[in-house]
C-alpha cells in the first residue's frame, strides 16, 4: 500500500494493521535467522564464492555489517538453544538481546536468562548480563586529556569500535578490562578510545553496567567542568575521599533536590496544607503537587485502552483531568502527572485538535 492511502485509514485500523505486520516481521525474521543457521552449518555459502557466512550475507545477500552480525550471532545460538526462536518470533526477544545474551548462554543458566530476558530493553539485557553472568571490577576514577585532532584521528583509524571518552570517572570495572591502544603512539593518545564521530566533535556519553547496581559512566567534559570538579573535590576534602564518584554525585544529588523542590514542591519540611478553596489561577499549590507526584510515583499516569501505563519519566507536567479552563479545581483528585505527549493527547480530546492548533498559532 502507498503511504498516500494510508491517510484514508482510521485510527484503530492504522494501529491494528501496524501491530499485525510487525507480528508477520517477527515470524519472518525468526525464520530467516533458521535459514541462515542451516546454511550456516551446511556452509553454503562456500557455493557462492564466499569464504565466510559473513560475507555470505554482506556481498550476496546485501545485509548491512551490523545486520549480518547480528542475525549470523543469533542464527548459531539458536542452534544450541532453539528457544530462542520462539521468543524471536512471538516479539519477546529481539536481535539486539540475542546478540548480548549470546555468548553468555550455556545449558546451565540459558532457561533462567532467557526467562528475565523476555520484553527487556537493549540496555536491560546488559544489566541483566552484568548482575548475573559477567560482574566486573569497579574502574579507577580518572581525568584524562583529548589528543589533537591530528592524534586523534589516527586513534579513530586504529581503532573503529572503541567507546568514546575524554574524561572516564568509574561509578563503579572497566577500563582495564578492555584496552584501546593504538601501540607505538603517544602515551597520551593511547590511553584514549575513540569513535572517528569522536573527532567531529559528536561524542556521546556511555552508560555501561557493570554488576548489579553499579555502573561505568564516561562521557566528554570542557575544561571549565574538569576545573569545578576539581575546586569541588578540594572543598569537600574528606567527605569525597577523594573519589571524583563521590563528587559527582554529591553534585548532582543537590542539584536534584533544587529542581524537584521547585518543579514538584518536594521538601524535607513542607508547610502544613491549607484548606482548598476555588482556584482563580492555573497555578497549583504545592501540597498539591507534593501529593500527586507522589501518588504518581514520579513517571507519566497515562493509561491505553488495555490498562498499559507509559513508562516516561522525563519532562512530566501536570494535568487536570477536568480543565481548568472549564471549571477544573486543584485537587488531587483532577491533577495527574503526563508526560509532554500525552499532556497534549488529552488536551486535544478536551478542546479538539483544531482549537489548540489555533491557540498555538496565535
Amino acid at each position: 500500500m502507498e503511504r498516500s492511502a494510508l491517510h484514508l485509514i482510521g485510527d484503530d485500523e492504522l494501529l491494528a494493521r501496524l501491530t499485525d505486520i510487525l507480528n508477520r516481521s517477527r515470524r519472518t525474521e525468526a525464520e530467516l535467522v533458521a535459514h541462515l543457521a542451516e546454511v550456516d552449518e551446511r556452509k553454503l555459502y562456500a557455493r557462492a564464492a564466499c569464504p565466510s557466512m559473513f560475507a555470505y550475507c554482506v556481498e550476496v545477500l546485501h545485509l548491512s555489517e551490523a545486520e549480518a552480525y547480528l542475525r549470523i550471532a543469533a542464527a548459531r545460538a539458536s542452534r544450541e538453544h532453539p528457544l530462542l526462536l520462539e521468543m524471536l518470533a512471538d516479539g519477546r526477544l529481539h536481535l539486539s538481546g540475542i546478540g548480548k545474551l549470546a555468548p553468555h548462554l550455556t545449558q546451565c543458566n540459558a532457561a533462567l536468562l532467557l526467562t528475565h530476558a523476555a520484553h527487556k530493553t537493549k540496555r536491560q539485557i546488559e544489566e541483566l548480563i552484568a548482575a548475573h553472568v559477567l560482574p566486573r571490577r569497579d574502574v579507577p576514577g580518572i581525568v584524562r586529556k583529548l589528543p589533537g585532532r591530528d592524534v586523534a584521528q589516527q586513534a579513530a583509524t586504529i581503532s573503529s569500535r572503541a567507546p568514546d571518552h575524554a574524561l572516564s570517572w568509574g561509578l563503579s570495572p572497566a577500563s582495564a578490562d578492555r584496552p584501546v591502544e593504538a601501540r607505538g603512539m603517544a602515551e597520551s593518545a593511547t590511553a584514549i578510545q575513540l569513535r572517528p564521530g569522536a573527532v567531529e566533535g559528536r561524542v556521546q556519553s556511555v552508560v555501561e553496567p557493570l554488576s548489579a547496581g553499579r555502573y561505568k559512566v564516561q562521557f566528554t567534559a570542557s575544561a571549565a567542568l574538569k576545573d569545578k570538579l576539581r575546586r569541588l573535590q578540594a572543598l569537600m576534602g574528606r567527605a569525597s575521599g577523594g573519589d571524583i564518584a563521590a563528587v559527582i554525585e554529591a553534585a548532582v544529588t543537590e542539584k536534584l533536590e533544587r529542581l524537584e523542590a521547585r518543579r514538584f514542591a518536594l521538601t524535607a519540611a513542607p508547610r502544613k496544607a491549607r484548606s482548598p478553596t476555588v482556584p482563580t489561577t492555573r497555578h497549583i499549590p504545592a501540597d498539591v503537587r507534593r501529593a500527586v507526584y507522589a501518588r504518581d510515583g514520579s513517571r507519566c499516569g497515562y493509561r491505553d485502552g488495555e490498562g498499559r501505563r507509559c513508562s516516561e519519566r522525563d519532562r512530566l507536567e501536570f494535568h487536570h483531568r477536568h480543565p481548568f479552563a472549564l471549571g477544573g479545581d486543584h485537587s488531587p483528585a483532577n491533577v495527574g502527572l503526563l508526560c509532554r505527549a500525552h499532556n497534549l493527547l488529552m488536551a486535544e480530546a478536551d478542546f479538539g485538535r483544531r482549537v489548540l492548533s489555533h491557540a498555538r498559532g496565535s
